[in-house]
């Protein structure tokens, strides 16, 4: 077995500290950056700065409270195609829109288009704390001057279980989480209820990804968890539909009604 060298670094999960740390040293190669493979070969995981990339169109209402809805894409899509997703929502006009693009960006097969993931299974843990990291800053910069303004968190395929993280374990607590065709993710089932928002899940009728059976067992955690859940079904498949953005309109309504009567 080679011998790996840690790096000097925190405090571990397991309450190991890498070389350099207070405390009695306590090889936890993972948490110190190096990744034990097989035979002679190491994984060194080095954490570094980059750039990601939000689009935001105001209100178009006049005189419109500030309200924030940030909407969270699918795999292989952009802020682009969030954005004007948000912008068919009836009501968006009285809502500051946010759409945040994944960092993982590439190009679309066949074309020039760019396009993003939120993460795969290589170094999942890392990513997930990257990404919350990320929205963290995006939302503390949009509520500028504005802290105390209501935040509706959505998303899309994919992007349903950032939405789910950015809400449970991020820093900013929404009103509410809106999902269209996507399940809760393993790591947010961990989190205790009163983390939770309440749940607004949309599953259609003919989606091949986000099965019937996949809503109910969504349903069936969330509420036995004791979070406040509704599950909207609809016609259609793994998209959005006017029938979809209508129900939407009504579920915003009621959150800005719950704010204001607090």
């Amino acid at each position: 077995m080679p011998h790996l060298s840690p790096i000097p670094g925190p405090q571990s999960p397991s309450g190991g500290y890498c070389e350099g740390g207070a405390g009695v040293p306590m090889y936890d190669h993972s948490w110190c950056g190096y990744e034990q493979t097989d035979g002679f070969m190491r994984t060194l995981s080095t954490e570094t700065s980059t750039h990601g990339r939000t689009l935001i169109k105001d209100p178009t209402l006049p005189s419109s409270p500030h309200r924030l809805l940030v909407g969270f894409h699918g795999y292989a899509q952009n802020a682009e195609e969030m954005l004007a997703e948000l912008e068919r929502l009836p009501g968006a006009e009285e809502w500051t829109l946010a759409a945040v693009q994944a960092l993982h960006r590439f190009y679309a097969r066949g074309g020039e288009k760019v396009v993003a993931s939120w993460m795969t299974r290589q170094d999942r843990e890392l990513a997930i704390a990257d990404n919350i990291a990320y929205v963290n800053r995006v939302v503390s910069t949009l509520l500028t001057g504005a802290h105390d303004a209501p935040i509706v968190f959505v998303g899309f395929s994919q992007g349903v279980a950032m939405a789910y993280r950015a809400a449970v374990l991020g820093s900013h607590r929404p009103v509410g989480v809106i999902t269209v065709g996507g399940d809760v993710p393993p790591d947010v089932k961990r989190i205790s209820a009163d983390r939770f928002p309440p749940i607004f899940i949309a599953a259609g009728d003919a989606d091949q990804w986000y099965t019937a059976e996949k809503a109910e067992a969504d349903e069936v955690f969330l509420r036995s968890h004791g979070v406040r859940t509704e599950v909207f079904r609809y016609d259609g498949g793994h998209e959005w539909t006017d029938e979809l953005r209508d129900h939407f309109r009504r579920v915003l309504d009621r959150l800005v009604q719950s704010t204001q009567t607090r």
